[in-house]
């Protein structure tokens, strides 16, 4: 079913850019808290009396006057290093007030912003520089246990020979003890500098960046699963964000004095989109750099937070600390929920039951943004709490397609959800080509999804066509982590498929088969994915087969997923 047969939205013509809003914002509401960062408590200075955390000295809170300046001070110091127009800047970050300032400096230079997430490790860094190609990257120092610095000194030594080393600034996690960063150490061969040292710029440095420019630029990219192993980065253009987060922040009806609760990464498309939303929409945004609930409900309860966005996996954790803590968290009017864990049903009804809450289930992913749909309350169709919703945006559409034809199916069938619009994927970073595969042939977005239709705008999203698991709230392609051990010298090949654990969880098994008198076992294949990858890859188990099982088909034999998930709930042996 077509919902409409509008072709995909680019804008050519200047229009205000998101440094142009936030300059608006300023100028308009200078004390408008846009965001409030809670960092964990600090052994004694955050206890109060009674052993109670001392909320305040938790909360670090940016004006729309103080982001205002952060972004313009940044803004200028990348002008004066040369960045501009079409070049981009690698933010490794923690969700940090700073990681919103970015974005808007970015803008302000007509530069965008690939975020990295904190728990990649030298496979995805690696990946992320060379195919985003950053000017400038931006790294976290002294923030928890995280070492960024090892982790970059061996990305660095990995990097193609033909990469650019990107000048590193490095920003220091607030209220972090010890040495300072070691400036020498963080060069990688194009320079260093520390974020502290950026003061605030001269008048007339300020009033020359971009408020107004081209749309088509690009903005923001984020990275997403892709069929190669590793991760594709979908960037978007200007205009096309700025569309898309007014139109979500409209159909949601999130407005001045409400409050978004995110503690999911700013470099994620969820955690991104939901602030982006709140502050388009004249809210503001709660942000967590390190997702503690108890510390979460506390804050949210005593700033009142309306609104929160993100997985069942944590809402669950969020739920159980509410009910540990008997906290009143009776302004939470909306969450717009994605079903992970097979928990949205009950955790619905309890917030209902506790707070009058509505909850709807929402849809997005890297390459169409998130909240591109939600269940909304209005109209003739009954909100659910599963994938899926009401398009936000004028001109999105979507049709439920064939999924090996790509030919659209008769209404009440199930098949591939494809989508078109401003908000589908301006470009992958570094692409090869690998990014017209993503695209029917004439000009769909092929979401890898199963849905079905409602009505002319509203659809339902039924499950992932493909194999991709979900392990610790990532969506992870298994063939990012099978190509890692089939690097291995003693790996012939390797399989990845997902099973429950203990909690009902996915994790991840691995079957290899290899070379004839290898000495490597399980254990040691687990250390070779964990020495690169992020520790939520590592499979849970790897078991070595002395073959596959497979099956005939007219283009060869495959291996046989459906029987190795069998093998997997089974004991090893």
């Amino acid at each position: 079913m077509t919902a409409d047969m509008a072709t995909t939205t680019r804008h050519a013509e200047t229009t205000r850019t998101l440094y142009g809003h936030l300059t608006d914002w300023a100028a308009q509401t200078p004390d408008r808290v846009l965001v409030t960062q809670l960092d964990p408590a600090r052994d004694d200075a955050a206890n109060g009396d009674g052993g109670q955390p001392d909320l305040a000295a938790q909360l670090t809170a940016a004006t729309a006057a103080q982001l205002h300046a952060r972004a313009g001070a940044l803004a200028v110091w990348l002008r004066e290093r040369g960045v501009g127009e079409g070049d981009c800047i690698a933010v490794w970050l923690p969700a940090w007030i700073d990681s919103y300032a970015w974005q808007f400096a970015a803008s302000a230079v007509g530069a965008h912003v690939i975020g990295v997430n904190t728990r990649y490790n030298v496979a995805e860094v690696g990946h992320v520089l060379t195919k985003a190609r950053p000017a400038v990257l931006v790294a976290a120092h002294g923030f928890q246990r995280v070492d960024f610095l090892t982790t970059l000194d061996r990305v660095a030594a990995e990097l193609p020979a033909d990469a650019p080393r990107p000048f590193v600034l490095v920003t220091t996690a607030p209220g972090a003890t010890g040495d300072g960063p070691d400036l020498d150490a963080w060069d990688v061969g194009a320079g260093s500098a520390d974020a502290a040292t950026i003061g605030t710029p001269a008048p007339e440095a300020v009033a020359g960046l971009r408020t107004d420019g081209d749309g088509d630029l690009l903005t923001v990219a984020f990275t997403t699963s892709g069929s190669t192993g590793m991760p594709k980065l979908a960037a978007h253009a200007e205009a096309a964000t700025i569309h898309h987060m007014q139109s979500a922040a409209a159909q949601l009806g999130i407005g001045a004095g409400d409050l978004m609760v995110e503690p999911l990464p700013f470099s994620g498309v969820f955690g991104y989109v939901a602030g982006m939303v709140a502050l388009f929409g004249g809210a503001g945004v709660l942000i967590q750099p390190v997702f503690d609930p108890a510390d979460l409900v506390r804050v949210w309860a005593h700033l009142g937070g309306t609104h929160y966005v993100g997985g069942d996996d944590m809402l669950a954790r969020i739920r159980d600390a509410r009910e540990e803590l008997g906290t009143d968290l009776s302004t939470w009017r909306w969450t717009g929920i994605g079903d992970f864990q097979g928990m949205s049903e009950e955790i619905a009804a309890w917030a209902k039951d506790r707070f009058d809450t509505v909850t709807v289930g929402v849809y997005g992913s890297s390459e169409v943004f998130a909240l591109t749909s939600f269940w909304t309350l209005d109209g003739g169709v009954e909100p659910r709490v599963g994938g899926g919703g009401r398009l936000v945006g004028d001109g999105y559409a979507y049709r439920i397609a064939d999924p090996v034809t790509d030919e659209e199916l008769e209404a009440g069938q199930r098949g591939e959800l494809q989508l078109r619009g401003s908000n589908v994927v301006s470009q992958y970073l570094g692409d090869q080509g690998e990014g017209a595969k993503a695209f029917s042939a004439d000009g769909w977005f092929r979401t890898g999804d199963l849905g079905e239709a409602v009505d002319e705008r509203t659809y339902a999203y039924i499950c992932r066509i493909g194999d991709v698991l979900r392990l610790k709230g990532f969506m992870v392609d298994p063939a990012e982590i099978e190509m890692h051990l089939a690097e291995h010298p003693e790996v012939v090949v390797a399989k990845v498929v997902g099973r429950p654990d203990s909690a009902g969880e996915t994790e991840a098994v691995a079957f290899v088969v290899t070379t004839h008198g290898a000495t490597v076992t399980g254990e040691d294949l687990r250390e070779h994915v964990r020495a690169d990858l992020a520790r939520y890859k590592v499979p849970t188990e790897v078991r070595i087969v002395d073959d596959m099982p497979t099956t005939a088909g007219t283009n060869g034999r495959k291996i046989r997923t459906v029987t190795l998930r069998e093998w997997a709930t089974q004991p090893a042996g």
